[in-house]
């Protein structure tokens, strides 16, 4: 990925969060057959020492699981917020638009995990990320086992170790602390959630001046 200086984070803790909070991904493998990709929510397990692991799964009929040979490299990508930045928010005269944003890049050489028993606390933690007071909380434990078994024979689960992370926080570092608050204000008073939350991580990530 092309990371400017600007917008190059090598903040693990910064990139983790954006990969938890936008962990619908894209994951791209390589193959003599070209390149391959599936939208999947991956989830990823930092505990640990190192950049940690992904944990995720395909449909048995999605022929991309068939690269995943713990040797063949494969890419996560984790698009975070962007929004649309107006030049004429900005102090600064003759500007042009352009797009702030965040995403993340995950390399590694995903692996199948073939015991069931593994798959099924795989899927039973995917399913406790995203269940919540709102939607029941749902459980796995509501199904017949025999079920879920013919389910866990469908899909085939994989977990990925981090290899490396590149990480590319795309919001006006380069630009004058007077344009990039204008930017800001315009950005707060679009009333879009997206573009205030994009507006928070500028300021967040705003450098020192």
């Amino acid at each position: 990925m092309y990371r400017p200086r600007h917008f190059d984070i090598n903040d693990n803790s910064a990139l983790f969060r954006v990969m938890r909070d936008n962990s619908f991904a894209l994951l791209v493998s390589a193959g003599g057959g070209g390149l391959v990709a599936s939208h999947i929510p991956l989830s990823l397990n930092a505990d640990g020492e190192g950049p940690g692991r992904l944990f995720g799964h395909v449909a048995r009929a999605n022929d991309q699981w068939r690269r995943f040979d713990g040797k063949t490299e494969a890419m996560a990508v984790f698009q975070g917020v962007h929004a649309y930045v107006s030049p004429s928010w900005y102090v600064s005269e003759t500007m042009v638009p352009t797009w702030n944003y965040v995403a993340v890049h995950a390399y590694g050489r995903p692996k199948v995990i073939a015991d069931a028993t593994a798959v099924r606390g795989h899927l039973e933690r995917l399913v406790a990320t995203y269940e919540s007071p709102a939607t029941g909380p749902w459980s796995m434990d509501r199904l017949p086992d025999d079920y879920v078994q013919r389910m866990i024979k469908g899909i085939v689960a994989f977990e990925m170790p981090i290899e490396r992370l590149e990480g590319k926080f795309k919001l006006s570092q380069n630009r004058s602390a007077a344009d990039r608050e204008g930017a800001i204000k315009g950005l707060e008073g679009s009333g879009d959630a997206v573009a205030h939350e994009v507006a928070r991580l500028m300021r967040e990530f705003a450098p020192a001046d």
